[in-house]
């Protein structure tokens, strides 16, 4: 009878399902340490050669035929465990994010509002002169008890030396002169002092405006909470203010994003009381904010969610936020002015468009204007910037029939 050769790798493939034994591992250990056991003889003209002997005869001693363990390698296993961790952690932190939004519906609230993002930062809403704004005087009006709101009144760019160090008296008396007043209502996030804000009051005043702006109540330096409620409510205070000042001059309603939605309440509410203002210009509108909500990036995530619907639009509904404005067209008595940039990623071009197919249709506006002007992708004029615009004069001219009264 032959006698059974003990090597050490004949050893290695009877015991293939056995544990390794602690001299396989050690020996494992000792790769790339030098190490020259099992007749792997050095060699000082090729080391990479030698070494490369030394990892299979090492491996083979690791590894048994059919065996995967790698017991040399352990840190891939472990990269591997951290990733699945990361992930299951992430899942965990998309799944809450609904829930935790359908337990406590004011955050979504807040979602919509934005109130508390400030932009730009440490700006002093007193001093509007810091934005470049030398003819604007800064006060503040108080549309209920223990609210007090903020209000910017710039008058046109051809006073602006007159208007250096007069008080509001001044300012208030200026609106008797013959220049249209055109009202300002700002979107969401932000304040009054925001610059794409600024900047289209400088190209209003430039064409001879006056325009009023405000920080609806929670926004700015203005006191209370916001709600749609409050914001229409706001509005409503500050354009009675502006119409008691300036008597059969026109005033003009101009609403960008979420200030549209405050626009058509308003409007609607003046419409229906046989007192419509002379005209409403919607820039980057949407049809109601259940449909802007589901059509903004933000959502984008979670937009196929099984369940959307319930867990954020009817959270935005709990907090009685509806912006409306499709219905309110229809309520509507004046004419209507329609700006959107095909390339706006807030409030997406088709739903400007729709709006303004609604309106086009509204027995209410029949017999008035309704425009609607695109601004096509390669300007870049996005959600904000469709002041840039050169063609913003004539198409304000157009609109309203008439010319500038200072160009």
């Amino acid at each position: 009878m032959r006698k059974r050769n003990n090597s050490p790798t004949q050893d290695n493939d009877s015991s293939v399902t056995k544990t390794l034994p602690d001299s396989s591992l050690k020996y494992c250990n000792k790769i790339g340490e030098g190490n020259t056991d099992s007749g792997a003889q050095y060699n000082s003209a090729d080391p990479d050669k030698t070494m490369g002997r030394a990892f299979r005869r090492a491996l083979a001693v690791c590894v048994g035929p059919g065996l995967i363990t790698f017991c040399c390698l352990p840190q891939g296993r472990g990269l591997l465990w951290r990733l699945r961790r990361m992930l299951m952690w992430l899942l965990g932190f998309y799944l809450a994010i609904p829930v935790i939004i359908k337990l406590c519906p004011s955050i979504q609230a807040k979602l919509v509002f934005l109130n508390f993002v400030r932009m730009p930062y440490f700006i002093d809403l007193k001093r509007p002169h810091d934005q470049g704004l030398n003819h604007t005087h800064n006060f503040y009006l108080q549309p209920e008890e223990g609210i007090n709101i903020g209000v910017w009144h710039t008058v046109p760019t051809h006073m602006w030396k007159e208007a250096q160090g007069k008080d509001r008296e001044w300012y208030e008396g200026t609106l008797q002169s013959f220049h249209p007043v055109m009202l300002y209502l700002h979107g969401n996030a932000g304040t009054r002092g925001g610059d794409h804000r600024v900047q289209l009051y400088k190209v209003l005043s430039s064409l001879g405006y006056h325009v009023v702006t405000f920080d609806y109540r929670g926004w700015g330096d203005s006191e209370g909470s916001p709600s749609e409620k409050g914001m229409t409510s706001d509005a409503h205070f500050i354009y009675q203010w502006v119409k008691q000042r300036i008597g059969r001059k026109p005033l003009y309603i101009w609403g960008h994003s979420l200030g549209t939605g405050v626009a058509t309440n308003l409007v609607r509410h003046l419409c229906e009381r046989g007192t419509p203002p002379d005209s409403l210009i919607l820039e980057s509108p949407f049809t109601n904010i259940r449909e802007e909500a589901k059509s903004h990036p933000f959502s984008m995530v979670y937009r196929y969610l099984p369940g959307f619907d319930w867990f954020f639009l009817d959270s935005i509904t709990a907090n009685d936020i509806r912006f409306a404005s499709d219905e309110n067209v229809n309520h509507i008595s004046c004419p209507v002015l329609i700006l959107h940039a095909e390339d706006d990623t807030v409030v997406p071009f088709h739903l400007g468009k729709k709006l303004y197919n609604i309106a086009a249709q509204s027995k209410s506006l029949s017999g008035h204007k309704v425009q609607f002007i695109p601004f096509p992708v390669s300007l870049g004029y996005r959600h904000k910037f469709i002041y840039r615009s050169p063609e913003l004069p004539h198409i304000l001219s157009d609109f309203l029939g008439t010319t500038h009264p200072h160009v």
